[in-house]
């Protein structure tokens, strides 16, 4: 079931793209709260105070923040192991301690990825700190506008639509009051053999404090926190095949443990395009 929070989209990333719309650091940002919650140090004061207000009713929220990057570090070793040589990070966020390219790398040489993300601060950290190499790059567009994502110079250079790509949501859909039409879009594209990755929160298991953490969320002006049950997750994932074990909480996908689901915030799958 859908615990809607009703706010306009007007956190960053904002509509406008195009490298001119100013930074509104006085206002709290997706990324920069998910860095604090990481332990990350790219965030402000209103990101930091956003946080604080969010762990004073959901204190799990800084665990689940760790249990999604947990779980893409399984993913995308799961996808590498699968055969595949090219992600997508649609959302991306912040560079962090341990980034996609990094993970892929530990189990397969010459992945290429595209780091995706409309916060300009997000696309200037990645490309300062992550373009290594030919095979990476970073992209900034709007999750909301897949078109634009697929026909981008740098996911045509590096992303060959001919193979297998891993399509990675983490903890970003939970943003978009509809993120099925983008997902069914850049999934439609994908290859057979590629993968849709997806972590996304959830009130199922902890529903009030969920909800009043989505709600002083939006009230900080953050943008809209759309909390959606199990099934309408697994709908996100179409005619991918959901990899064993299913769409279960972040912290228990391919874990090697399975605990019940306690005050899990976050639930995590791996689909597979026939």
């Amino acid at each position: 079931m859908t615990v809607p929070v009703v706010s306009p989209l007007t956190a960053e990333p904002s509509g406008d793209v195009s490298g001119d719309a100013p930074l509104a650091l006085h206002r709290p940002a997706m990324a920069r709260v998910h860095d604090h919650l990481l332990g990350g140090k790219d965030n402000y004061a209103a990101d930091r105070e956003l946080a604080r207000r969010v762990l004073e009713v959901l204190p799990q929220a800084a665990a689940a923040a760790r249990d999604g990057r947990a779980f893409l570090a399984r993913a995308v070793r799961a996808c590498a192991e699968r055969g595949i040589r090219q992600f997508l990070d649609l959302g991306c966020g912040l560079p962090a301690a341990d980034n996609l390219h990094q993970m892929a790398a530990r189990h397969a040489a010459g992945t290429r990825v595209v780091y995706v993300d409309a916060d300009p601060l997000v696309i200037a950290h990645a490309r300062a700190l992550l373009i290594e190499d030919g095979h990476i790059a970073a992209l900034r567009a709007d999750l909301r506008d897949p078109q634009s994502i697929l026909g981008a110079a740098q996911v045509r250079r590096l992303i060959d639509p001919a193979e297998p790509v891993a399509l990675v949501f983490s903890c970003v859909l939970h943003f978009l009051p509809d993120p099925y039409a983008p997902v069914a879009a850049v999934g439609a594209a994908a290859a057979p053999g590629s993968a849709l990755v997806v972590s996304h929160a959830t009130a199922d298991h902890a529903r009030a404090a969920v909800a009043e953490a989505a709600r002083r969320y939006a009230a900080a002006g953050a943008g809209p926190l759309v909390l959606r049950g199990a099934a309408e997750i697994a709908r996100l994932f179409g005619p991918f095949a959901l990899l064993p074990p299913g769409l279960v909480p972040a912290g228990h996908w391919n874990a090697g443990t399975t605990p019940p689901p306690g005050d899990a915030v976050l639930y995590a799958g791996v689909g597979i395009r026939p």
